[in-house]
């Protein structure tokens, strides 16, 4: 509900970046009706996360075939998560150069995600409040049906806010140690995503991320 998946897209658009979405690849799953995904949608619906285990699997996968610049959307979310990836980038000689910290009032995102409506297959993201679909219930793009998240309710809401800062504030400090964090705080996905491009631009330089200007 903070607007990650709205700055991933952002991102992606401006720079030469694959985004691998944690939530896409668990929602995709759970519509095939996969393994994995029948013991995920048990877990969301009662609130909680989905087991460091299945998520390390599933986006680990991902990454193994991601050579060019990439962009982890909603992982990791644990310590065992962050280690467990960087295990995983050091044995190809890769690691995290960046982390970035999403920072929004609580009141914004409850709001958000009430007004949610989700496009399964391709993971694409409406917002009632400003960013709706052209049709009201249906995907722009192929004219599919929209879904609500099972979670996306004010009672789970706070169960999982809860949760997040739990696992959330000692995930920072590890990344802040690296020296590899930054927070970026903001109400609107519009005031937040400037102080993303700018950071990225001066980290890292446009020739770098794909980019002529």
């Amino acid at each position: 509900g903070s607007g990650k998946g709205t700055q991933s897209s952002r991102i992606q658009k401006k720079f030469n970046i694959s985004v691998i979405s944690s939530g896409d690849i668990l929602r995709q799953n759970i519509a095939r009706g996969t393994k994995i995904g029948k013991i995920a949608a048990r877990e969301i619906e009662r609130g909680a996360y989905v087991s460091d285990e299945i998520m390390i699997e599933l986006v680990t996968k991902e990454l193994q075939n991601k050579q060019q610049n990439w962009l982890l959307d909603g992982f990791p979310r644990t310590i065992a998560q962050a280690i467990a990836l960087d295990d995983r980038l050091a044995m190809t000689d890769r690691a995290l150069n960046l982390v970035i910290n999403l920072h929004v009032p609580e009141e914004v995102i409850l709001q958000r995600i009430m007004d949610r409506w989700v496009h399964v297959p391709s993971g694409r993201v409406y917002n009632l409040s400003y960013n709706p679909p052209k049709i009201n219930g249906l995907d722009d793009i192929t004219g599919e049906k929209l879904t609500k998240r099972s979670d996306d309710n004010p009672e789970t809401f706070k169960i999982r806010l809860q949760k997040h800062r739990s696992l959330t504030e000692p995930l920072l400090e590890y990344y802040a140690k690296r020296n590899i964090l930054i927070t970026f705080h903001g109400r609107t996905s519009d005031e937040i995503y400037p102080q993303i491009e700018r950071e990225l631009l001066r980290r890292f330089g446009a020739g770098n991320l794909g980019i002529d200007d």
